[in-house]
């Protein structure tokens, strides 16, 4: 089943211009790859100095990690608690660059979210907004409990070839991505 953008933007924080992903191709308890077109557009919320850098991929990958987190909350026979757990929380609330609460039908509370790290990223181009083909985001599962989550990316280019009906990919970021899943513990009050 294919999700689409609507579906996305019901399940995680990140709304209108701000979210990145088109739909959601294929998924299951250890992955999630998603298809995005909005990386040539003038109005991209991300884009600064007249580009989108591709460190911008970074935010790609976030959301398809929140967007994982929120198939498998919704999901009602997942064999591994711990990412279910993971990916709950994520759907809760992973945002990039800004604190975002927000609630789903499968959480009962409100937690918040936040990337805490990036790492052994590669970057293969130096702006997205060049890229012609749809943005390809994947993320793989690879270990959490309730407070975080480990997912490794990979972001390509999908360029279709209407004579030999066929598509073909070419990497453009790839790395990991640690997600701080219990943010709501330790955030001050509000005055």
């Amino acid at each position: 089943m294919i999700h689409d953008r609507r579906w996305i933007e019901q399940h995680i924080p990140q709304q209108g211009s701000m979210c990145l992903l088109d739909e959601v191709l294929s998924w299951d308890r250890e992955h999630v790859l998603c298809r995005s077109r909005d990386h040539r557009r003038g109005d991209h919320p991300l884009r600064a100095h007249d580009r989108l850098g591709s460190a911008c991929a970074i935010e790609y990958a976030a959301q398809a990690a929140a967007v994982h987190g929120a198939l498998m909350a919704a999901d009602n026979s997942p064999t591994d608690a711990s990412a279910v757990n993971a990916g709950a929380a994520a759907a809760r609330g992973v945002a990039s660059t800004t604190r975002a609460a927000s609630t789903t039908r499968a959480a009962s509370a409100t937690r918040f979210g936040m990337l805490a790290s990036a790492r052994a990223v590669e970057l293969a181009v130096a702006r997205l907004d060049e890229v012609m083909g749809d943005l390809l985001v994947r993320v793989n599962y690879l270990h959490g409990d309730a407070a975080s989550a480990l997912y490794e990316f990979a972001i390509s280019e999908q360029r279709h070839c209407a004579a030999a009906r066929d598509s073909a990919t070419t990497p453009l970021a790839r790395g990991r991505l640690s997600l701080w899943l219990d943010a709501a513990s330790t955030q001050d009050p509000a005055p």
